[in-house]
């Protein structure tokens, strides 16, 4: 995932920035809000999402925030050592996705980040007119949640539809293991990458497609979509 990260204190860019690589995050800094602006020009390689610090040296991040809004729907959070409440209401009430106050745990960071780019592929797959994922002869109906593979329903688990349904959103895209657990299991906790396993072989099994889910060793999962 693209990262744009707005922080002027190029220290804490750094060792953040090193963080997210880390990750699996392509992260671009920004060290102003113009320079933020000028990044997301409706022609630039999208984001998924943006780190805002509101502590910017040349426009306030507020109104940073806004003319980002108005610009793009990537998703936004904001990251300010501002704690009260009507701080938090302001920056949401300018279109800002989550909000996150200094000093913060990276790894709460990392779940949020990756929250709010799940909600944003939501709602991307479900706003649209397009209520299935074809992959193949793999059908996902995502407002039923129901999988069929050559017309014969595939009878999945909450968890083995969510993972699919997670991996198909970006075919030959690689998620690594970090994110999807924190997505479909909604915990960080090293113990479910056993879990993750099973999951991946069940889903492997009972779709009779092997290699639908390719294993990346070392970072995680892909979709191999098949031909049709």
């Amino acid at each position: 995932m693209r990262l744009l990260l707005v922080e002027d204190d190029n220290h804490v860019a750094a060792a953040l920035s090193a963080v997210l690589a880390r990750h699996g995050f392509d992260v671009t800094h920004a060290r102003s809000g113009e320079e933020a602006l000028q990044a997301l020009v409706p022609e630039s390689d999208g984001f998924g999402v943006v780190l805002l610090d509101l502590g910017l040296p040349d426009q306030d991040g507020y109104e940073v925030c806004g003319k980002i809004r108005k610009r793009t729907s990537t998703p936004v959070i904001m990251v300010t050592a501002r704690s009260d409440v009507r701080s938090r209401i302001h920056g949401l009430n300018l279109g800002a996705d989550d909000y996150v106050v200094k000093p913060y745990d990276t790894g709460e960071l990392l779940a949020r980040i990756h929250a709010v780019s799940r909600r944003s592929a939501q709602e991307e797959l479900t706003g649209s007119t397009e209520t299935q994922v074809l992959l193949g002869p793999v059908r996902i109906e995502l407002p039923t949640r129901q999988v069929s593979v050559n017309g014969t329903p595939v009878q999945l688990t909450r968890k083995e539809f969510d993972l699919l349904a997670l991996l198909a959103q970006r075919p030959g895209v690689v998620f690594r293991r970090e994110q999807i657990i924190s997505e479909v299991w909604r915990t960080s906790w090293e113990g479910t990458g056993r879990t993750l396993e099973v999951h991946v072989a069940s889903l492997r099994s009972k779709l009779r497609m092997p290699a639908l889910i390719e294993t990346v060793r070392g970072v995680g999962y892909r979709l191999v979509a098949p031909a049709a």
